[in-house]
């Protein structure tokens, strides 16, 4: 997924505090959530404080949004892999290519997710919870197209494809994005590869 695509809209939201959520998405993803305090947001949103405290109220609220609107622009990305794929096949060759693509992206620092877990060690923090929650609806996304492409063990599957999604950002961010973009794509090979030698 990309932290850089536009939200889609939901419902009406006042402009000052999509400017603050936006603000928000890049500047904790970019420099880390505790890193960045309420005084910059509310600078760099171009809002006062008491417009910031009106629509969060706190700093833990607008992380809370933060979280929601990573896992909802991830699942508005697959889902318009989905709409464009005509086959399971080409909807996971789709999203592999905008992974790839995403790793390889000047602002790319990690996974999003992982840098957020990163700074709760509570798992029973509501972000860590949110996380969780994010990660389940992905895994059942690819469990659905794997099901649909024929292979054998579509969960287990999905879960490989998890792994290795995480395992591409890690490694492109702290080490060799090259290898492990082929690697990735060895891996999205290597499950396609099961369904379609798999017994009908």
């Amino acid at each position: 997924m990309s932290v850089t695509t536009p939200l889609a809209p939901t419902r009406r939201v006042a402009p000052a505090k999509a400017r603050i959520l936006e603000t928000a998405i890049t500047r904790f993803y970019q420099d880390g959530i505790r890193s960045v305090g309420v005084d910059r947001l509310i600078e760099e949103s171009s809002v006062t404080k008491a417009t910031f405290y009106k629509h969060y109220g706190s700093k833990d609220r607008l992380i809370s949004d933060y979280v929601d609107a990573l896992a909802l622009r991830a699942v508005d990305d697959f889902d318009a892999s989905a709409s464009e794929a005509s086959t399971p096949e080409e909807l996971l060759r789709a999203w592999t290519d905008h992974l790839v693509d995403y790793v390889h992206g000047d602002t790319f620092r990690g996974d999003p997710f992982l840098n957020a877990a990163a700074e709760f060690a509570d798992p029973a923090h509501p972000v860590r919870e949110r996380i969780t929650e994010h990660f389940e609806t992905m895994t059942e996304r690819f469990a659905g197209v794997l099901e649909k492409l024929g292979h054998p063990m579509p969960g287990a599957a999905a879960d490989r494809l998890i792994l290795a999604t995480l395992g591409l950002e890690a490694w492109s961010y702290t080490g060799d994005v090259i290898a492990a973009s082929a690697a990735f794509r060895s891996a999205v090979d290597g499950l396609i590869a099961e369904a379609a030698t798999a017994p009908r």
